[in-house]
């Protein structure tokens, strides 16, 4: 069969779209290109399942609608795999219904969060024919490909599909497959170049992801969406992961590598780990990233990873009130946080954290807390880079649910949940939000931070960095500027 592995084109005044593999929404005036893990097994899969396979980012290949519908025309597949999230479900119903006039033939999947937690309203407002929920849905394409081509009738559990003009399900996903059991992703098919160099975190490039976990080990949060995907933790082995990176070093160049799993296995799981990155030499090779929450680890532990060549580490800090953090289900307390990213940072790291506001409990003071504690690790040289987001409520999560249950919510028109205004009623204006958020970015923009950062340089490619990301930066408060006046 041919399939096609497509993220369509979403041309908009707001920006460029952050969808393929990010958990939080947002339109950047400045592109990242996150490489997207899930798909890329998927399409990895298919193809070693004999299938005829191709890969279409319209997002991250910059096409425009016409040229994506060229593309869709020329290749004319039998099953096209579409992603999808909340601020954009509504322009890929619209996406779907040109590409079924189109190509009425060839059937269209839909997979992601949103759909997830909503399958059969999408199922209500545009063509598409199959609804694969749940995270799986590498492992569920493959199954459902066996079956469209030997004509049965689709059961990949948690699937979504018509049936004699009704909508029709398989019940719920299942998470039982083993991650040790994927293959390693064929990068070229996939386009890995795309994503090799317009994303922030990247020091070193090209740098590339993998995702090790699905999703984390934590999996409480009451605001992350992949909770909707993701409700049972598994993680390959360490040497699987060993393996990999091994892999990306000698057969694609790559200098940098950046662990997307929720939050990286940590324990025994990452001891050995970091003494297999050790033992192989591949702390000499390439610089490591993951995602981290405070209050976890021990200095030993911070130091290994320090050993084994992390570098870029990101840690959900997301609100410095521990009201706050007990209320969303946040592991770790706040008193733990400044010494967290101490240790992380003797121990070689570069801390960076993620803040959010537009708390609907939170007052102006408890929110400017969050700033006053970005502010303060930043002027003591514990951490190096942040985000700030405005929190959204997911369809799906249980922040949602007990929005709808509350009354919080101001809108249900899924196009405005993209961080550019509250979606729950707050103390706080949109204004006020924005503000807030823009003074997030500003904190570290101190004299003794940026001499510091100055007295770091030590080649051509720190300079480069520093750069990249101070247009990062300025990107990010043009954002909000601009939703400020929209």
């Amino acid at each position: 069969m041919k399939v096609l592995i497509a993220y369509p084109p979403i041309p908009s005044e707001k920006g460029v779209p952050l969808l393929s593999q990010n958990r939080q929404f947002q339109w950047f005036s400045k592109p990242t290109f996150i490489y997207p893990m899930v798909p890329a097994y998927a399409a990895t899969m298919a193809r070693n399942a004999g299938h005829d396979v191709m890969w279409c980012d319209g997002i991250a290949e910059r096409l425009t609608p016409e040229e994506f519908e060229s593309i869709y025309r020329a290749f004319s597949p039998d099953v096209t795999l579409i992603e999808a999230k909340t601020p954009i479900i509504k322009a890929y119903w619209r996406t779907i219904r040109c590409l079924k006039n189109i190509h009425p033939a060839g059937a269209i999947a839909l997979c992601g969060d949103h759909v997830t937690a909503l399958p059969e309203e999408s199922m209500q407002h545009c063509p598409v024919d199959y609804i694969l929920t749940g995270g799986d849905y590498d492992f569920a394409l493959v199954e459902l490909l066996v079956q469209l081509s030997e004509g049965r009738q689709p059961d990949v559990a948690g699937l979504y599909y018509r049936s004699g003009g009704e909508v029709k399900s398989t019940g719920r996903y299942e998470l039982t497959r083993n991650l040790d059991d994927l293959p390693l992703i064929d990068r070229e098919l996939t386009k890995w170049k795309l994503y090799a160099y317009e994303n922030g975190n990247y020091r070193q490039r090209p740098g590339t992801y993998t995702m090790v976990g699905r999703d984390c080990w934590w999996g409480k949060c009451d605001f992350c969406s992949w909770t909707t995907l993701y409700d049972k933790w598994r993680t390959q082995s360490p040497k699987r992961l060993l393996d990999e990176i091994g892999h990306l070093i000698d057969n694609y160049g790559v200098r940098e590598i950046f662990d997307d799993t929720g939050c990286f296995p940590a324990g025994a799981w990452l001891r050995e780990f970091c003494e297999g990155v050790i033992e192989r030499g591949y702390h000499k090779r390439v610089v490591l990233g993951c995602n981290m929450i405070p209050g976890v680890l021990s200095q030993e532990l911070y130091d290994l990873m320090g050993a084994a060549n992390f570098r870029f580490v990101l840690f959900g800090l997301e609100s410095a009130e521990q009201s706050t953090l007990e209320r969303i289900h946040k592991c770790g307390k706040a008193k733990d946080i400044e010494n967290s990213m101490r240790m992380a940072k003797q121990a070689g790291l570069r801390p960076h954290v993620t803040c959010m506001v537009g708390y609907p409990w939170e007052t102006v003071k408890q929110s400017l807390a969050t700033i006053d504690l970005s502010r303060s690790l930043f002027k003591k040289g514990y951490i190096d880079t942040l985000q700030a987001t405005v929190i959204i409520p997911y369809p799906g999560t249980r922040l949602f649910k007990e929005c709808e249950e509350k009354g919080w919510l101001n809108t249900k028109d899924w196009d405005r949940y993209d961080m550019r205004e509250l979606i729950m009623k707050c103390s706080m204006s949109d204004d006020e939000i924005r503000t807030m958020t823009r003074s997030i970015y500003r904190s570290f923009l101190t004299p003794r931070f940026i001499w510091r950062k100055l007295r770091e340089i030590r080649s051509p490619q720190d300079m480069a960095y520093y750069i990249r990301a101070g247009l990062r930066v300025i990107a990010h408060l043009v954002d909000f500027r601009a939703r400020a006046s929209g």
